[in-house]
């Protein structure tokens, strides 16, 4: 009796010290609950993941700050919460997975990111607050007008985008050897030193990428997707936040701060 004793003792004692080491080891909830019931990872920031550069939605300016379209409507909303904007820079596949939401790496993610079936079953977007469409860009001269014309061509696509998608899905019929790139710059000084002929990704970066590089290169074709973008939160996570960014977003475009935010990165907002 005294050995099981023994052993029942020593028992308590090593569970006691793994509650301890557990506890020990757990994550520190930092979250911070404000006045208005929305949650945030770290108290007085609204943090927003994206994936740099993407311009004209989230890049960095001459000063190193991250600036861009998704940047200043998002400002907005963390003005509505009354605390700042911190944005992460991280690699979109933990974004699109919702890998980085999940885990509370940050409170929202904004980077230029198309609403797909596929995302949404991961991951809760906003209302679309941007109509894009994809486009192919190639060098001036170059006498690509379609996908067509560039059989047995490679390709550039940026990884994990529904632009690389699109292409995906045509690859075999239209004869094209798809070449993937990380991010977007990656995938511009592929097409800028010939390792590409034509490059795939969503119009409005093209049209930002030709005020920087004017002449040198053109919008061969455009693709109408029908795609929207839309910011995202944690899945069934952070509902408050989510109410917070669409009020935010119907509020601008009722006053016409969206509109001014538009014309500033993007230009003339097309007719209706």
């Amino acid at each position: 009796m005294r050995f099981q004793s023994a052993v029942r003792q020593a028992g308590l004692v090593v569970a006691i010290a793994a509650l301890a080491v557990t506890a020990g080891c757990a994550k520190k909830d930092d979250s911070e609950v404000q006045a208005n019931g929305v949650k945030l990872v770290e108290a007085g920031k609204l943090t927003v993941c994206t994936h740099l550069p993407y311009p004209p939605f989230q890049s960095k300016d001459s000063s190193g700050k991250v600036t861009g379209f998704d940047v200043e409507v998002l400002d907005l909303v963390a003005k509505d919460l009354g605390v700042e904007q911190t944005i992460i820079d991280t690699p979109f596949e933990g974004i699109k997975s919702g890998q980085d939401l999940n885990t509370g790496k940050c409170d929202a993610a904004a980077a230029g990111m198309t609403i797909t079936e596929e995302r949404q079953k991961v991951m809760n977007f906003s209302d679309p607050y941007f109509d894009a469409t994809q486009a192919m860009l190639v060098k001036t001269g170059k006498a690509y007008k379609s996908l067509d014309d560039l059989k047995g061509k490679k390709v550039g696509v940026q990884a994990a985008t529904t632009g690389r998608d699109y292409a995906k899905g045509l690859e075999k019929e239209k004869g094209l050897q798809l070449v993937e790139f990380e991010d977007l710059a990656a995938e511009q000084q592929a097409l800028a030193n010939g390792q590409v002929e034509a490059a795939i990704n969503d119009l409005p970066v093209w049209t930002e990428y030709l005020k920087d590089n004017p002449g040198g290169f053109q919008v061969a074709a455009e693709f109408n997707t029908g795609e929207q973008y839309g910011f995202s939160v944690k899945k069934d996570g952070n509902p408050e936040l989510l109410k917070k960014i669409n009020e935010a977003l119907a509020k601008a475009k009722q006053d016409g701060t969206y509109n001014t935010i538009y014309e500033k990165w993007i230009g003339k907002r097309p007719s209706a």
